[in-house]
């Protein structure tokens, strides 16, 4: 009887959740019911799932409107006539053009225009959509004459009063206006809401057969009626059984380029098992569409990753789609697809951020075709949280921007302030509408490549981007059927695959970077992993990464595998991970201190759970949980699926059967709080295997080539810290680095043997089309002779010209720094602005001139010059501060300090807030004395709370050194900021 129902999926318009939807229409004991949200399809398969599940029949549609301005209703008479509205939608939302007054000539469509659409006759596919408030008035229009066309057109959007006003809000919201502006014909009637049948005959005046007319054409709608199911791209080389040969083919190839031959019947045995269950699973085409993104990517010289749980397949490691041996490892490939696993898996593949955009271009011209589109980006629905939330209310309301602020204060530490009564109404609205869609996203990678035409099944957005979305998120495309090509940008290929150039270029070295057989034997890379010197390197530099491996001393692959998954946070929260570097440092207790069901279980890992699958096999051969009901902890684990009651079931089931198995009360619920702690945050052991193996190229290239590596990491401006302390850890590892000079910097950072040349990147106020014309100029007409030399040649303003000077950029002139800063102003004479010269008219002849008796530079300034133009300083920090002979212990004799209390002047790398279970904050802290060694400081919350880090700079430290594995920190006590020369001050 509804025609034109909306969900909070009219994004910033509707109210309801679609299981509030469907419940109120259970409620008002409705059997048919449209969903038609506001340009956007988002909801469709939630709403189909749910329909059919309260027993309701689902009739879906689109709602098409100029921002509030009703143009008409489709709605699909079946799958056909779901393609075709997601194609109309899709094309004007991506040219970000109008919708016409009039729809297209649908086959498959019910068309439903507003009443208030000019008169014209009607289509065999059209009506007129009467609202209740219009039928006296429709009555005595000309649309009478086709009064057997009519059906009633009585919008729901909201449940109650509260939501009519969270309408409202929202309305503002999208306007960007306060709540006293919002025009009536920016909002919906408050009458748009669900009612009774005999409600709805009150309303329609007894207009009974308005609501006949409206129920025949729900009726005539189906969705499922020549449903295209969900079927992923397949049939590469026609048929899938030339696929599977083809897949055959290339997996033996493979097989022999990696192992060599003969294969062992372990391989054998293996390709062909997992041969069997792809294609089982129909997952062939998904195998070679890889494949084929790999070989392109290769072919183009771009480095990648394959990991995830993919890297349990042997046949992607023969594929060269994940350099993990599933073998080696003991990984098993159920793991990634099995027989009982009801979603689809996914490779996720890393790329340099440079390379990505490149990759996912070609998918799209590869898998896309001249009739239809076959590819499209998943989407994320971006939603309401209470911060964001109550700046946008705040604004509604008309708050000023010190009371929002106070306000968002308020929710996370309650305190003394208390808020009036609209900051009350702020507060209660912004969790009201905490969790609501706010608009639409990109997924972070995936792909989906369908057989049938994308827009059988989603509309399509582009953003800025350029590559379409769909309207669905990652979620409901798995349950739906689809298989996501995950296609992933990280920095640090970008620091391995930009350090093989400048090694090329630098030294003349070519290095194969693959030799990761090699690479685990290397004692360099050994001492880097056990000592965790690992700055720079990808998933290993952070200083709990270095802490841990310095903790446990790992030198070995397995080890760092190990250490990659029990970094993450379920672990350490358990407590496990303490166990486990226990463990591993004392082989004598391991037996005695794990369950002995759980050691025969895990005896890798001591009887731990460290990875995704060692739950699984807990789940399995613990409490005896089908492999299915194992599957659903994982899925649960990765916070992939939505369902807590189906988490709760398997939950109640581990301790049933774990007690059926007469396994012990205390011990199961200790067991069950492991897997627990791993929800959202545990690896599968192929993925973590895959990071060490980035690691690993990442570590022999620092051991091998740590100038050149680091280079690579600054040109990519990813990492843990700041580009200021990868400088220094070029610094410490024997380069010479250079500030910006005119004659030698690119726009990048370069080095020539052991001199390296930031780039004029670094200099944060210098304009782009400066340091371009700077470059081109010296292409064309060779080096800079003096700074008259520079400006007859470059259209620069003063202000450019001195962040040049200042930062040193011409100390190939015999001149001091002052005396060029006169020379500036004298020829520039002081202009903000310079009249444009060209090659031909260039200044030439500019007059010498006599420059005053200045006074000496003091180095502290250049420190301050360079603080405040690149943010960080390359002479020693310490130089600055008021008072250098303050007493303090180097970092590399804490050592000796054991249990005892000393004080350190460190600069301050970096910082991490954490809190305690009681709530406290606390940090952990990062610092270099005055040697460019590393502390790692603790401070508890009495001492944050007395003495806290007030931002970068230069700190007295005092505390006690504790020592744990042969691991240094110092427990802070006390620390203050010190104070900076000020010149002014002499």
């Amino acid at each position: 009887m509804y025609i034109n129902c909306h969900s909070h999926f009219s994004f910033k318009y509707g109210t309801m959740s679609i299981s509030q939807l469907i419940k109120e229409a259970k409620s008002k004991s409705i059997n048919t019911l449209a969903l038609t949200d506001i340009n956007c399809t988002a909801g469709v398969y939630p709403f189909l799932k749910e329909a059919e599940a309260a027993g309701i029949h689902p009739v879906i549609g689109i709602d098409f409107r100029n921002g509030i301005e009703q143009q008409y209703i489709g709605l699909a008479k079946n799958h056909h006539g779901f393609f075709e509205i997601n194609l109309h939608l899709s094309f004007h939302k991506r040219k970000n053009t109008p919708f016409p007054k009039k729809a297209p000539k649908w086959q498959h469509v019910a068309i439903i225009y507003p009443f208030s659409q000019q008169y014209f006759e009607l289509g065999a596919n059209e009506y007129i959509g009467i609202h209740p408030d219009q039928i006296k008035k429709a009555l005595r229009s000309t649309w009478n004459q086709q009064k057997h066309r009519w059906v009633l057109l009585q919008p729901a959007s909201f449940t109650t009063q509260q939501s009519f006003n969270i309408h409202r809000l929202l309305r503002c919201i999208e306007l960007n206006i306060l709540l006293s502006k919002l025009p009536q014909t920016e909002q919906a009637n408050k009458t748009d809401q669900l009612y009774t049948l005999p409600d709805l005959v009150d309303r329609c005046e007894n207009q009974y057969w308005l609501l006949q007319n409206t129920q025949k054409l729900l009726n005539s709608c189906n969705f499922f009626e020549d449903y295209q199911k969900v079927h992923n791209k397949n049939g590469i080389l026609g048929t899938e059984e030339k696929d599977l040969e083809l897949l055959r083919e290339l997996a033996y190839d493979g097989a022999e380029s990696r192992y060599g031959t003969p294969l062992s019947e372990n391989q054998t045995s293996r390709i062909e098992k997992e041969l069997d269950i792809i294609w089982q699973k129909d997952f062939v085409s998904y195998f070679l569409i890889n494949y084929d993104i790999i070989k392109y990517a290769r072919k183009k010289g771009f480095y990648y990753v394959g990991r995830g749980s993919g890297a349990n397949s042997i046949i992607a490691y023969c594929l060269f789609i994940t350099d993990v041996d599933p073998i080696e490892l003991d990984l098993y490939f159920e793991r990634f697809i099995n027989l009982y696993r009801s979603s689809p898996p996914d490779f996720d593949i890393d790329f340099s951020w440079r390379d990505r955009d490149e990759i996912i271009e070609y998918i799209f011209n590869t898998y896309n075709t001249k009739k239809a589109e076959h590819v499209c980006l998943l989407a994320t629905h971006n939603t309401f949280q209470v911060n964001s939330a109550i700046r946008e209310l705040g604004k509604v309301f008309g708050l000023p921007k010190t009371d929002i602020e106070a306000l968002i204060n308020y929710v996370s530490k309650p305190g003394n302030y208390v808020p009036d009564k609209l900051g009350e109404l702020v507060l209660k609205y912004s969790h009201l509408i905490q969790g609501m869609p706010n608009h639409l996203s990109i997924h972070a990678g995936g792909i989906l490549i369908s057989q049938h035409p994308i827009h059988y099944y989603t509309a399509t957005d582009l953003p800025p981007k350029g590559f379409p979305i769909t309207h669905f998120d990652m979620v409901t495309a798995e349950e739906i059927g689809f298989a996501k090509f995950d296609i992933l940008s990280q920095r640090g290929l970008g620091h391995i695959k930009d350090s093989l150039e400048i090694i090329q270029q630098n030294r003349g070295i070519e290095v194969d970077i693959h030799q990761i057989a090699a690479f685990k034997k290397d004692p360099k890379i050994k001492h880097h992993l056990c000592k965790g010197h690992t700055i720079g390197a990808f998933y290993v530099e952070s200083p709990a990464m270095r802490m841990l491996l310095a903790k446990l001393e790992a030198d070995e692959y397995l080890g760092l595998v190990a250490a990659s998954s029990i970094i993450r946070p379920g672990v350490a929260r358990s407590g496990m991970m303490r166990e486990y570097i226990l463990r591993h440092r004392k082989p004598e207790e391991r037996k005695s201190r794990a369950h002995p069901i759980l050691y025969d279980l895990m005896p890798e890992t001591y009887g731990i759970m460290v990875y995704q699958e060692d739950v699984i096999k807990v789940a399995h051969y613990f409490a005896g949980l089908s492999f299915d009901e194992a599957d659903v902890l994982r899925r649960g684990m990765s916070g992939k699926f939505r369902s807590k009651a189906e988490f709760q079931r398997v939950k109640e089931s581990f301790f049933k059967k774990s007690l059926e198995k007469g396994r012990d009360t205390k011990v199961t619920s200790e067991v069950w709080f492991q897997i627990e702690s791993f929800a959202g945050y545990s690896f599968a052991k192929g993925h973590s295997a895959s990071f060490a193996v980035e690691s690993y190229q990442s570590l022999y290239l620092k051991a091998h080539f740590p100038l050149e590596f680091m280079v690579g990491v600054i040109n990519n401006f990813g990492g843990f810290y700041r580009t200021e302390f990868y400088i220094r850890e070029l610094m410490a590892c024997g380069a010479n680095v250079e500030p910006p000079h005119i004659n030698e910097s690119i726009y990048l950072t370069s080095i020539q043997g052991k001199t390296v040349y930031l780039g004029f990147i670094h200099l944060k106020f210098l304009q782009k089309d400066v340091i371009n014309t700077i470059l081109k100029s010296r292409q064309l007409e060779g080096s800079f002779l003096d700074l008259k030399d520079f400006i007859s040649r470059i259209n620069i303003s003063l202000e450019q010209l001195l962040i040049l000077i200042r930062i040193d950029a011409f100390r190939f002139v015999a001149k001091t720094k002052q005396a060029l800063l006169w020379e500036a102003h004298f020829l520039l004479n002081k202009q903000k602005t310079k009249i444009p010269s060209t090659h031909l008219f260039r200044q030439v002849g500019l007059r010498d001139m006599q420059v005053p008796i200045l006074e000496k530079n003091d180095p502290r300034q250049d420190i301050l010059d360079q603080l405040e133009i690149m943010e960080f300083p390359l002479k020693d920090p310490f130089l600055l501060l008021k008072n250098n002979d303050v007493p303090d212990t180097n970092a590399k004799d804490i050592a000796q300090y054991i249990g005892k209390e000393i004080q350190i002047v460190g600069y301050l790398v970096t910082v991490k807030y954490t809190r305690t279970v009681k709530g406290d904050t606390m940090n952990f802290g990062t610092f270099l004395d005055r040697n460019g060694d590393w502390i790692d400081t603790v401070h508890f919350p009495p001492v944050v709370k007395k003495h806290p880090l007030t931002g970068k700079g230069i700190y007295l430290l005092e505390g006690r050194v504790s020592e744990e594995f042969n691991f240094y920190t110092l427990e802070i006590s006390s620390c203050q900021r010190l104070s900076y020369w000020n010149a002014a001050e002499e």
